[in-house]
């Protein structure tokens, strides 16, 4: 099964480093506009702490972008949370043991390997509005996602002052 923009995200219920099941239904009530999900490889490797450490530089700011972010990897509760004490990683981290929610949304190994690197946004309405996948420009990731989230805050924006002028 392959996500695609447009498409409604696949509901989820992962455990986080607090030990709490996290529901993605539950992260899109509470969202103000939108929530960015990424899937990575393993904590503490280079380019998943780069990836990770970008999201955290740039916490601010997809918050002021109604945005709430979310990691996903296969490591367990304890190992996410001993990445995210190490970096001040301030955003969930989730724990897809068994790769199910990895399967569900179609992030594919690399090389057949090395679990893959994608990075989705979603609206308030869990549609797909952007999906990213690169092994190696971890950094883009971030990039595009908050550049997808300050589009969709946009569009909110533009679409309370049409009603509010319409009054």
């Amino acid at each position: 099964m392959s996500i695609a923009v447009g498409d409604k995200a696949p509901d989820f219920t992962l455990e986080s480093t607090q030990g709490e099941r996290v529901a993605l239904a539950d992260l899109l009530a509470r969202a103000k506009h939108s929530v960015v999900v990424f899937f990575y490889p393993k904590d503490d490797t280079p380019g998943c702490t780069a990836e990770a450490c970008g999201f955290r530089d740039l916490h601010e700011e997809f918050a002021r972008a109604g945005a709430d972010v979310v990691g996903i990897s296969s490591d367990s509760a304890d190992s996410h949370r001993r990445f995210a004490g190490k970096h001040g990683l301030p955003m969930k981290l989730l724990s897809d043991p068994d790769g199910r929610v990895r399967r569900l949304y179609g992030v594919k190994a690399t090389l057949g390997i090395l679990p893959g690197r994608e990075t989705f946004v979603l609206d308030r309405r869990g549609v797909v509005r952007h999906r990213f996948a690169s092994q190696l420009r971890v950094g883009s990731h971030v990039q595009q996602a908050l550049a997808v989230v300050r589009q969709i805050a946009g569009e909110a924006h533009a679409g309370d002052e049409a009603a509010t002028g319409a009054r």
